[in-house]
């Protein structure tokens, strides 16, 4: 399964608002586009954020806008995810007309990346395997991080099971990893968010893995609303909890998680479930769309370079 397919000239998106009931691409010709996607969520996922971010750059300078305005509306677009900066960054220290081939560069390297973050997590992996929100083909390059590391896994042993949280509010557990796992035969059955700690005290998940938009240098990190619940749960059944971290979503120029910032979204998106109202109108509404787990909750990182635990070695380089 691709999300993102770049033709040269213009990006195409999975409109991931549809899924899973239409597959349907749009077409992205502007970095104005582009930062709208990111913003709208038709394409999400810190690692798809960032390509989409570098092919808008790549828009912006074959079309002659300016380089600075581009970065910057495109930076602005989502503020946790620090791949958007990382992708940025790197465009930034490049030549006009080494900028499309960088960010075909990205866009490949991250299958790369994700492909040996499943090889070392594959491993850790037995029996049932909880999960929130989707990190796989759909919210990266290809393969996927955490949802990459048990799609390697069930390759491997197919009495892999994956439960996945549905993810309120935006249901991405409910509406893209389960349509990632049918698409790909990975046995999965869907829970609500509420019912993870019932799952847990019934003895049969083997290890909790999810993905993360930031880690900060003491390992605290920022995933997905929910996340940071579900890592004290795990905690309290004595259950491995992993990270599956794309080098480029560790930050090595913030300290801790209280230096995350965090994303909070429109109120709509929890008052709403396609496009039907569930709450009275009116009703006050605070959604932070990441929250931040401590890294003493975290049992291991799975990178591209192996598993790592704090305090985090320099990353190799490329």
């Amino acid at each position: 399964m691709e999300a993102i397919r770049w033709d040269g000239t213009a990006l195409s998106l999975i409109d991931q608002r549809l899924l899973p009931h239409t597959c349907s691409w749009i077409t992205v010709a502007s970095w104005h586009a582009a930062a709208d996607a990111i913003r709208d969520m038709v394409v999400r996922g810190a690692p798809a954020i960032a390509i989409t971010a570098a092919y808008g750059m790549a828009m912006a300078v074959s079309q002659e806008d300016d380089r600075s305005a581009a970065h910057a509306g495109l930076l602005a677009a989502r503020p946790t995810a620090v791949n958007l900066q990382w992708a940025l960054d790197r465009i930034a220290t490049v030549a006009d007309v080494d900028v499309r081939a960088t960010a075909e560069s990205i866009h490949a390297e991250d299958r790369a990346i994700n492909e040996a973050i499943g090889q070392h997590g594959a491993p850790l992996l037995s029996g049932g395997i909880l999960t929130i929100c989707n990190t796989g083909s759909l919210a990266t390059g290809g393969h996927g991080t955490a949802l990459g590391v048990i799609r390697t896994a069930a390759s491997r042993d197919p009495s892999i099971h994956v439960y996945a949280l549905e993810t309120r509010p935006y249901l991405q557990g409910a509406r893209l990893t389960a349509y990632e796992c049918m698409e790909d035969g990975i046995r999965c059955t869907l829970l609500t968010d509420g019912m993870a700690g019932a799952r847990l005290v019934r003895g049969d998940i083997g290890a909790v893995v999810v993905g993360c938009d930031r880690v900060a240098v003491n390992g605290d990190t920022a995933n997905k609303i929910g996340t940071y619940g579900l890592a004290v749960l795990a905690h309290h059944h004595e259950v491995p909890f992993y990270v599956a971290m794309p080098t480029s979503t560790l930050d090595r120029g913030c300290p801790d998680g209280t230096h995350i910032p965090i994303e909070e979204r429109a109120p709509h998106e929890v008052t709403h479930i396609a496009g039907r109202s569930i709450a009275p109108d009116g009703t006050p509404v605070w959604n932070p769309a990441f929250d931040v787990t401590p890294a003493h909750l975290i049992s291991g990182w799975i990178t591209e370079h192996g598993v790592w635990t704090v305090p985090f070695p320099p990353t190799p380089s490329r």
